[in-house]
């Protein structure tokens, strides 16, 4: 399976990691078995939208960072994972828009600028399919980007991304056809 495929599956809530969260005299264990525990699967979901592995890896030290500067605001009313992708997700779409900023790249050609990006990769293999379905997913929308990958490669929940994303469910499942259709036009009209 091409590297950029790897579904990395989102650890399950352990309430007792949770309350080690919430102890000062056991927080610092409990966050380095979160780093461990959450890495790859954060990592994932940062590299599909950035594209980058070394962005990816700074975003996610990034992550990491912000997870710990606000350990203790965390109460544990919302799932762990959720909070984490939260912070993942929005340290991954302010890195895109300092990005577009940066190089005076408009919303709309954004996607043209993450295919350039995917072409000129070197971290993925050469297997042609996979390389045409993250070009077709960084064409997508930001929104529906990020719906489709949370979606599609870490199975998750609609119910889980409406917490993250805070879009009702029904939102979520029609930007996630339009992804899928969209998709499946320009695979199909690639090939």
């Amino acid at each position: 399976m091409p590297s950029f495929m790897i579904m990395a599956s989102i650890p399950s809530e352990d309430p007792q990691l949770v309350a080690q969260l919430r102890d000062p005299a056991t927080v610092r264990q409990a966050f380095s078995e979160v780093i461990r525990r959450y890495s790859e699967p954060l990592y994932w979901q940062i590299r599909r939208m950035v594209q980058s592995h070394d962005d990816a890896n700074d975003l996610l030290q990034n992550t990491f960072l912000k997870a710990w500067q606000s350990i203790e605001n965390f109460r544990g009313d919302a799932r762990l994972s959720t909070w984490l992708y939260k912070i993942a997700i929005n340290e991954s779409i302010t890195f895109l828009a300092q990005e577009r900023r940066r190089q005076n790249i408009s919303l709309d050609d954004q996607g043209a600028a993450l295919a350039a990006t995917i072409e000129a990769d070197t971290n993925i293999d050469g297997d042609r399919l996979a390389v045409n379905l993250r070009k077709a997913i960084a064409s997508l929308p930001e929104k529906q980007r990020l719906v489709f990958n949370m979606k599609y490669f870490d199975d998750m929940k609609y119910e889980d991304i409406s917490q993250i994303l805070g879009t009702s469910v029904g939102a979520l499942k029609a930007s996630y056809h339009l992804a899928v259709k969209k998709i499946e036009q320009i695979i199909s009209s690639d090939n």
